[in-house]
């Protein structure tokens, strides 16, 4: 398996190499994106979903991990503005990393489709010199070329799926901090 994957980059342009760089550039970042930002919202999820239960077992206000507890700190007088205010800028935290990873699956595919077309057109040129150019000559320059859309098309399901995942995971975060917001805005209205 080494020798074909040494062979290959052999045989192949430095436009070819630098495509296949960026991408596996690419897929590292979107793991990296992806473990970091779910770790990061999993944690949070566990704070908010506990204050929220906390908040249904009667308390009158939410845990000091959630992070409204922050907002209602420096705003003391609850109000709908402040809430809302708070719970735009958790949604905007926890969509951290989304937009990395739309750029990434949407932009990869192009990228492997750039050097599948560099590496076709120099396959082209170098059989454009010899003097019979037959399907065993050919087939292999092709499908050497239809390598860099392969690993494009690898990174971009990944980063789209990763996308889907953190995006599901941003939702329930806001969905919760929203029934906590609603919590203590009846609350108020109660008392």
């Amino acid at each position: 398996m080494i020798d074909i994957v040494v062979g290959y980059i052999d045989r192949s342009s430095p436009i070819t190499i630098g495509v296949l760089g960026l991408l596996s550039f690419y897929l590292l970042l979107t793991v990296w994106t992806y473990v970091y930002r779910y770790l990061t919202l999993t944690r949070w999820l566990v704070k908010e979903t506990d204050s929220l239960e906390q908040m249904h077992m009667g308390a009158s206000t939410v845990t000091s991990q959630s992070i409204l507890k922050g907002c209602l700190k420096k705003f003391p007088n609850l109000n709908i503005q402040v809430l809302e205010i708070c719970d735009h800028a958790a949604t905007r935290e926890a969509t951290k990393g989304l937009t990395l990873l739309s750029m990434i699956a949407s932009t990869s595919p192009f990228i492997g489709l750039f050097g599948t077309v560099i590496s076709i057109l120099e396959a082209f040129a170098g059989l454009g010199t010899q003097k019979s150019a037959t399907l065993s000559v050919v087939a292999p320059a092709i499908s050497e070329a239809l390598v860099a859309t392969a690993a494009g098309i690898f990174v971009a399901v990944f980063a789209y799926s990763f996308h889907l995942f953190l995006k599901r995971k941003a939702y329930e975060l806001s969905t919760v901090i929203a029934m906590q917001k609603d919590m203590l805005l009846a609350g108020k209205r109660d008392s």
